[in-house]
């Protein structure tokens, strides 16, 4: 969507062009994603993987033992799904999963 320079719009929807422009990803899918997580995955496997970034529907997610990386290949598409209700349908299309260098 263009926008004139006069054209009022909410401070959030600036913010999404913004992250969009940077990311090619919204920011409401970033938040929900990120601030959704737990609640998308459940505790236990929250307690192991980590969002850390999602560009393009690519979530990039960490976990700290290699069977939890096993685990989550495992699950990609029911996570996708249950992403899905926290962060918006497409926001997250795949799972790229590495595994913690401690």
């Amino acid at each position: 969507m263009s926008r004139r320079d006069d054209d009022l719009h909410s401070v959030g929807e600036a913010i999404d062009e913004v992250v969009r422009s940077l990311r090619g990803t919204g920011a409401r899918a970033v938040q929900g994603v990120f601030a959704g997580w737990e609640a998308a995955v459940g505790a236990q496997v929250a307690a192991h993987a980590t969002p850390v970034s999602l560009e393009a529907g690519r979530l990039v997610v960490e976990v700290d033992q290699p069977g939890w990386a096993t685990q989550l290949r495992f699950l990609e598409q029911t996570l996708i799904e249950r992403l899905a209700e926290v962060a918006g349908a497409g926001a997250v299309t795949a799972i790229e999963v590495r595994v913690a260098r401690r």
